[in-house]
């Protein structure tokens, strides 16, 4: 998880996580600290949608409350149960179908030693009847082995079917570790884990790699006026028009309550900064309409900053960079597109 708090902000959201502990009974051990953290600084926006409905709700943070909401927002434990689950589950049915052939196996095997011994006895040129018993007993494993046959066709069909199944588990469970849970597209974790691949790529392969942070401007206010219901449907909005203009080698995420990134992968800044752009507009371009009342409520804007990774550096400066260009377009008036080179002061 990289930050891009200054002192300030992290001290702030600090301080009212602490604050929030003590007012409801939490133990303000580190685990509990950070679910809280996160809370204030709205990284993870399906744990604080998680935690307002228990806090609406009046429940009360147990122990064993509390250790279920840090694993599932911040470790992979639930993923591993699942995945420890199906790899179990997968060579159970691999183990079938090893047993199976085998026995398929034995079968083909006694036949071809009745074969062999029914060729051998035709080469001596034996009596009919004792023909008769050969072509007879030939007959009842030529039975069997059909029999068989059908019995492993349906078995193999079977087990095809169940590995199929956790197979869709499988890519079910990566989904959900790895979505936003209301627009659909990749969350906070998912992010993380692909701009360090993509960082690590472009230095690997001399590529450019551009970072866009983009903000849904007077979105408190917003939702405060509206709901947050219709504050939710323009967060899809926004999601799904991202999601349009971006190529298949981009990742855009739900960065954060209003906020969302774009890594660009083999894009300069200029290409990166013109795609923010065009996302805004086509953003501003929409009405959107309360679904529940029909009533017209304006266009959105958003602002966005853009920022390059350079060789080396950490990700977190990459971070801070477009942020910091995020905030300075938002303190020139909003709706707009800054990038690194906008900056007033260099960011170290």
């Amino acid at each position: 998880m990289e930050y891009t708090e200054n002192i300030d902000q992290a001290l702030e959201y600090a301080n009212q996580a602490i604050a929030k502990m003590r007012d409801i009974g939490v133990p303000a051990n580190p685990n509990n600290f950070t679910v809280w953290f996160h809370y204030y600084s709205g990284t993870y926006p399906d744990l604080k949608r998680t935690l307002d409905i228990l806090l609406d709700n009046q429940q009360a943070f147990s122990e064993t409350r509390n250790s279920e909401i840090f694993q599932k927002f911040f470790t992979l434990d639930q993923e591993s149960a699942i995945l420890h689950d199906t790899t179990a589950r997968m060579e159970g049915e691999l183990a079938r179908i090893v047993t199976a052939l085998d026995g398929a196996e034995d079968n083909y095997a006694m036949l071809d030693s009745d074969l062999r011994n029914f060729q051998e006895k035709l080469a001596q040129g034996d009596q009919a009847n004792d023909m008769t018993a050969i072509v007879d007993s030939l007959n009842g494993r030529i039975g069997n082995v059909l029999e068989h046959n059908s019995a492993l066709e349906d078995e193999l069909k079977s087990s095809i079917k169940e590995i199929d199944e956790l197979k869709e588990d499988l890519e079910r469970m990566r989904r959900e570790a790895m979505t936003d849970g209301l627009t659909g597209i990749a969350n906070r974790k998912l992010f993380d884990l692909e701009l360090r691949k993509s960082s690590m790529n472009a230095m690997a392969n001399g590529e450019e790699l551009a970072l866009m942070m983009i903000d849904v401007d007077h979105f408190a206010r917003f939702n405060e006026h509206h709901g947050h219901q219709v504050g939710d449907q323009v967060l899809k909005l926004v999601a799904v028009t991202i999601a349009e203009c971006i190529k298949g080698q981009d990742t855009a995420a739900r960065y954060g309550g209003d906020e969302f990134s774009v890594i660009l992968p083999r894009t300069s800044l200029d290409n990166a900064m013109k795609l923010a752009e065009n996302i805004c507009k086509r953003v501003s371009s929409k009405n959107v309409i309360n679904r529940a009342t029909g009533e017209r409520l304006g266009k959105i804007t958003m602002s966005a900053g853009v920022a390059t990774f350079e060789y080396g550096e950490p990700i977190s400066q990459l971070l801070v960079r477009a942020d910091h260009a995020l905030q300075e377009a938002m303190r020139n008036g909003y709706n707009q597109v800054l990038t690194q080179v906008d900056l007033k002061d260099s960011v170290a």
